[in-house]
């Protein structure tokens, strides 16, 4: 009756109150455990399972739908007329899971944390032109830069720049407090981690009242739970999969073109691999149309090695052909005329990464490569074999251009995979980053996409288009790439 009566009360004053549904069900997901018993949910960490912090936490900035910087904790943002100074201003009325209220000096901590050389975050690389981290009042925030930089907001979009409270740097990869519409209940990295609703959340309660994330490491057995609807969503789903959750007439299945790349590495630190003509004539030895066709069913975009997404302003066009003859005589030039042996670990924890393997493996050998296939748990590859191994497979999420060329391949970079050292193209990216005129920008970028082309460790087989797939009792799921979903509006029936 008392709710009855707050409406007309409203109404009286030529108001209309927002009524949101009390959150309600439970949605179900599975993530990989990628990182084994490393696996934690502090945003900045090398382990975070970001299946659970992209739930628990904010950014100040995000992803819009359509894919340009949008308000999240920031509500809006400018610079000076040099681009060495940005101001941002915060979302009022805005607590912490634990009630705290969110503020500038937690917004100005969390950027200090990725910058810390001491926590050496794997994130510092991407915000490593901020000098210094003001906060003038509790709802502004300040970014002092080492040089211009243009795209800012762009930057603190990536999905690890997640805001903490002051001072948890200690306790936050056990407690994964945030602003996020849903806060942990029981987290179990390898287990199951239960989310709860948070009815506070500030865009108003979440849809489903529960959450529950799930470690499956085996893409197959991620698969089987989906069919067996013991999860809700699947990311990544293989097109004869598709024709088996097509036949059962239950499932929704959608295409999603993403910036996310999937590849082999070879570390420049070890031979022959230190030799940029040995990695070049690999590369080049690579059909990748028939690589995509046959790794993904055609379900991707060629890149020439380069980390940048096809819907990237930044992105180089390059076309790059299967060269058998130009590989041979660049192998033959570094004193391998009669070949290389080498071997590739290969794991089911990406689905298309054993069909990949195979086809390099193929399309390679008439160039004088030999790859030796060998099979690998998937629970830990990024603890046991990633960076470990002279050869591996990779795969990265979507990032913005900046964020991509200095993560991937900056020489300081912590996950510079390929241990990829060259001064000349830092020097690359610190032009690009320090050019205001968009058009120059833009051109610098290019020239060090290119400039990978030539001396890069990483093959990058293609960007993937994800089909996605949900459960049909999943309602309000945006078709947008991973990292720019609205989780707090999903419903389930």
């Amino acid at each position: 009756m008392k709710r009855f009566i707050t409406a007309i009360a409203f109404a009286a004053l030529g108001m209309v109150p927002i009524v949101h549904a009390a959150p309600s069900g439970t949605f179900r997901q599975a993530h990989e455990v990628g990182f084994g018993n490393a696996s934690d949910v502090d945003p900045i960490s090398k382990g975070r399972v970001f299946a659970i912090t992209e739930k628990i936490m904010n950014r100040l900035v995000r992803p819009g739908i359509d894919g340009k910087p949008a308000p999240d904790l920031a509500v809006s943002w400018s610079s000076n007329a040099a681009a060495t100074e940005w101001t941002f201003k915060l979302r009022e009325n805005v607590k912490f899971h634990n009630g705290k209220a969110f503020s500038s000096a937690d917004a100005m901590y969390s950027l200090k944390r990725v910058l810390d050389p001491k926590i050496a975050s794997p994130a510092r690389g991407t915000v490593s032109m901020i000098k210094e981290v003001e906060a003038p009042d509790a709802k502004t925030l300040k970014l002092i830069l080492i040089a211009p930089f243009a795209d800012m907001p762009l930057v603190l979009t990536d999905y690890r720049l997640m805001m903490v409270p002051d001072g948890s740097g200690d306790t936050i990869k056990n407690t994964g407090i945030g602003t996020g519409p849903f806060k942990i209940e029981k987290l179990d990295p390898q287990g199951t981690t239960v989310l709860v609703a948070n009815n506070d959340y500030f865009d108003g309660p979440p849809g489903v009242a529960k959450m529950e994330i799930i470690g499956i490491p085996d893409e197959q057995a991620r698969f089987q739970a989906l069919m067996g609807k013991q999860i809700d969503l699947m990311q990544g789903i293989t097109r004869q999969q598709r024709q088996l959750l097509e036949r059962s007439g239950s499932f929704s299945l959608n295409d999603i073109p993403t910036g996310n790349w999937r590849g082999i590495v070879f570390r420049t630190d070890t031979k022959p691999w230190d030799d940029p003509r040995v990695r070049r004539a690999v590369r080049m030895a690579v059909d990748r149309k028939a690589m995509v066709d046959l790794a993904a069913g055609g379900a991707g975009v060629i890149g020439c090695d380069t980390p940048v997404g096809p819907k990237d302003q930044y992105r180089s066009a390059k076309t790059c052909a299967q060269d058998i003859a130009g590989a041979k005589a660049l192998l033959a030039e570094a004193g391998y005329p009669n070949g290389i042996d080498l071997e590739l670990p290969v794991s089911t924890l990406q689905d298309v990464w054993p069909a990949m393997a195979e086809a390099f493996q193929q399309q390679v050998a008439p160039a004088g490569f030999r790859v030796k296939i060998s099979q690998v748990p998937s629970d830990g590859y990024f603890n046991e074999i990633w960076m470990k191994r002279p050869v591996s497979m990779t795969r990265w999420n979507d990032r913005p251009a900046d964020t991509s060329l200095n993560e991937v391949y900056r020489s300081t970079a912590k996950w510079n995979e390929s241990f990829f050292k060259d001064a000349k193209f830092d020097a690359l990216l610190d032009a690009a980053r320090a050019e205001l005129n968009f058009d120059k920008r833009r051109a610098k970028y290019i020239e060090a996409q290119e400039y990978l082309w030539v001396n890069s460790g990483t093959l990058v087989g293609f960007h993937a288009t994800v089909i996605t797939a949900t459960t049909g009792r999943v309602k309000n799921f945006d078709l947008v790439e991973n990292m720019g979903i609205r989780w707090h509006k999903i419903t389930v029936d």
